[in-house]
């Protein structure tokens, strides 16, 4: 791993090392939902069995080990799948929500998708199912027969939890495949399959707040805590994706050409009265340019307004200009995600747009690159 690579993971979390050459993070975060798992679920256990006193907190924190090591299975099951169809995987996130696999780029399609989804949920099962020959054939008891329990029971709910068909959670790469290979696009599949995941985070607020208060049953307040929570992550993850489904599909008309403003190029040495008869077309904006013909600077309109027209042919159009960043100019075919990644490396805000052969054709504003992206009406 590059330096560069370990020093973003050591800020993000504790690097664990690496499983089958992933590299494996432990956020921050996790500690949150261990210390909350402990508080709430210590003192249930220590009533529930009180022969273990104090080490019932003890017991608690095995428990949120025991469900990091779940989903560290469940996140390994997705990188190795996503390897064998030549996915990489850049690196495992274990975090507060559970954990994530951080992906480099690939080329998807729908049937891949979902199998890559599923081998998380299917390794949970495999687990859960390890729990249960061990609960039926082995006799256990005390602290021991209490975490296997545990361990069969969170398996099982991860995997079917994580079956539900909508994002973020596995389940919804299935809406989101199917919807794909009906349509072609995979930024519809995405959305829809958002959609889908904002209904399940409904029908669970539904299911485990709204009807058991509005039936006078008494308010589990942790189970009602977790249950927010939850929804409240699922609901940002589902609205994340159909944000993100219409960047994409806002991205292909992202092209430098179509959203710059006309521009023309005048040599740095012209004049005002030149200037104004090469931009004297409504809306035109005049670039300078350098003497090899490379955009330097902007005239500003406002600035020409205050010229006396008696000193137009005599005031140098530098006076009247305002320079542009360093090498601040794109080709007038740069569109998508290409002309973002170019926009990123420069200064600057606006940005002269040049033909393939050199010439100034466009001047380009960041704000309406970002109201193309975002799809909001530039200001």
């Amino acid at each position: 791993m590059s330096g560069g690579h370990e020093a973003e993971n050591r800020r993000e979390g504790i690097p664990l090392g690496r499983i089958a050459g992933v590299p494996i993070v432990l956020a921050y975060s996790w500690f949150l939902i261990a210390g909350f798992t402990v508080v709430v679920y210590g003192p249930t256990l220590q009533s529930r069995q009180p022969q273990l006193g104090a080490a019932a907190y003890l017991v608690a924190f095995a428990y949120a080990v025991l469900l990091l090591a779940s989903v560290l299975v469940h996140e390994l099951a997705h990188a190795l799948t996503a390897r064998a169809f030549g996915w990489p995987s850049q690196k495992i996130v274990l975090n507060l929500w559970g954990g994530h696999t951080q992906f480099e780029s690939f080329t998807a399609s729908p049937g891949k998708s979902v199998v890559v989804a599923l081998a998380g949920p299917a390794a949970n099962f495999v687990l859960a199912g390890a729990g249960w020959l061990v609960v039926t054939t082995v006799h256990l008891t005390g602290v021991a027969d209490i975490l296997v329990n545990i361990f069969l029971w969170a398996n099982f709910l991860i995997a079917v939890f994580n079956v539900l068909p909508g994002l973020p959670l596995d389940g919804g790469r299935i809406v989101e495949s199917a919807v794909w290979k009906a349509t072609g696009s995979q930024e519809k599949g995405t959305i829809a399959a958002g959609w889908t995941g904002r209904a399940i985070v409904i029908g669970l607020v539904l299911f485990a707040v709204v009807v058991p208060m509005a039936s006078g049953a008494s308010p589990d307040l942790p189970f009602m805590m977790v249950t927010l929570l939850v929804a409240m992550f699922l609901w940002q993850g589902a609205s994340a994706s159909i944000r993100h489904a219409g960047f994409r599909t806002r991205l292909p008309d992202v092209v430098a050409g179509r959203l710059a403003v006309p521009a023309v190029g005048v040599p740095n040495f012209a004049t005002v009265e030149q200037a104004l008869q090469a931009g004297a077309s409504a809306g035109t904006a005049v670039v300078l340019c350098a003497p090899d013909g490379k955009p330097q600077g902007v005239v500003d309109p406002s600035a020409v307004a205050r010229v006396p027209e008696t000193a137009w042919a005599t005031t140098p159009v530098t006076a009247v200009g305002y320079a542009l960043a360093p090498g601040a100019y794109v080709p007038d075919t740069a569109g998508g995600q290409e002309l973002i990644q170019y926009l990123a490396k420069l200064s600057g805000t606006e940005y002269a747009v040049v033909d393939g052969a050199g010439r100034v054709v466009g001047l380009l504003n960041q704000r309406d690159v970002v109201a193309a992206i975002s799809g909001r009406p530039a200001r």
